[in-house]
């Protein structure tokens, strides 16, 4: 299957065909950071304190877990945080709030996995400063905004940027798009407030990444869809020649976890945020998939398909300093 993600991986013919659209891409946002940095376009505050968990890639590295650990270690230590997204994937129109039954096809695949792992409230909106007011309006208990992803929408106030890098791939090929992954050149890193690099079970990091926190994903417990309620280890699921589905944005690092636990497996790989259909999957098949593909496969799951659910553990000095960081 032809993946863009393949193509941003190196240097090759076709990357230099796209050389003159990677410098126009880049001249324009080039200039449009610099009319936010120089006060020519406005920047908005909401209100509260606003962290933005975002890449200068395009592609899966990781944002949306990281999110989920964060809203839920936020509200461990005392806060009471909401949540802003786009909705990629979805047709909503505005601003929405996404409820535990909403449908990923309307608010997008992300957002509806946020809410679920959560419960914290959710809005999403292609324009991130009114779905940021309307998620206060609608719950003005909430005192700190995560935004996923977000990191180029400069029109809203960020009092932290977390840079999020898939450590397997790092910034690929170097160019930007559509040349290559990146939306913004390597030296935005050094102006974010931290980087974030993500482990993904035995792949091990790559030696030209950025300086970076380092975040272990591993594979976590596994649930039925029909029975979300039952969890079990990994270890003790049933000895099957699962099929491993996944339409994420980079499959590699899914199966790699599974590799990790010595499952046998079929791999099957679907785009990024697919809508999965009754039709793409053998009803009757053991099958193995992530959460984020899950959310949209609860209505017509067959009676052995399982979500493997993503443990994140991001390394003791990046908890440290973020508590720090929120203090001040």
């Amino acid at each position: 299957m032809f993946s863009l993600q393949h193509v941003w991986a190196r240097t090759g013919a076709f990357t230099v065909l796209l050389l003159p659209l990677a410098m126009l891409f880049a001249a324009v946002s080039g200039l449009r950071r610099l009319a936010y940095r120089r006060g020519w376009l406005r920047v908005e505050s909401v209100g509260v304190p606003v962290i933005v968990v975002g890449n200068i890639t395009a592609g899966g590295s990781g944002k949306t877990p990281l999110v989920i650990w964060l809203v839920n270690w936020l509200r461990s230590q005392g806060y009471r945080p909401g949540v802003i997204s786009r909705g990629y994937g979805g047709h909503a129109r505005g601003c929405v709030e996404v409820q535990t039954d909403s449908p990923p096809a309307l608010v997008g695949d992300e957002p509806a996995l946020i809410r679920l792992k959560t419960a914290a409230p959710v809005v999403v909106g292609r324009d991130r400063v009114a779905a940021a007011r309307t998620l206060l309006e609608r719950h003005p208990g909430v005192d700190v905004i995560v935004s996923d992803d977000g990191l180029q929408h400069y029109r809203l106030h960020r009092d932290i940027e977390l840079a999020v890098i898939d450590a397997a791939t790092g910034l690929g090929n170097g160019w930007p798009l559509p040349a290559g992954p990146l939306r913004e050149p390597p030296g935005r890193l050094r102006s974010v407030d931290a980087v974030v690099q993500v482990v993904r079970g035995a792949v091990p990091p790559r030696t030209d990444r950025p300086a970076a926190w380092r975040a272990d994903y591993t594979a976590g417990q596994a649930y039925r869809l029909r029975t979300p309620q039952e969890r079990q280890a990994l270890r003790d699921l049933p000895s099957h020649d699962w099929l491993a589905a996944t339409g994420i944005g980079r499959p590699q690092g899914f199966f790699a976890m599974l590799d990790t636990h010595g499952l046998r497996y079929r791999p099957r790989t679907f785009p990024d945020h697919h809508v999965f259909r009754p039709t793409d999957l053998p009803a009757d098949a053991a099958v193995l998939m992530t959460e984020k593909d899950a959310v949209k496969c609860r209505e017509f799951a067959g009676p052995d398909w399982w979500a493997v659910e993503l443990d994140v553990a991001p390394e003791d000095g990046f908890v440290r300093w973020l508590g720090a960081r929120l203090k001040q």
